[in-house]
């Protein structure tokens, strides 16, 4: 893991396309804004883990299971 140190309003530039920037810091908490482009997927990563658990637990099912569980 790269750790580095930002200034409010300083930024960091991910991949020649993605620039991260300190928008406000507040106690523990930072405000980071993120430009990419709209095919980049961007998530937080408890959204981020919940999606691939939901993803995982899709492929486990029978078709017909998925199918039922949306009618019911």
């Amino acid at each position: 893991m790269l750790a580095l140190s930002r200034k409010k309003n300083e930024s960091i530039i991910v991949n020649n396309n993605i620039e991260i920037t300190i928008l406000d810091i507040r106690g523990d908490q930072v405000k980071i804004g993120i430009a990419a482009p709209k095919e980049v997927p961007i998530y937080r990563k408890e959204v981020y883990l919940q999606i691939q658990a939901e993803n995982e637990a899709a492929t486990n099912t029978s078709g017909l299971e998925a199918l039922a569980d949306l009618l019911k």
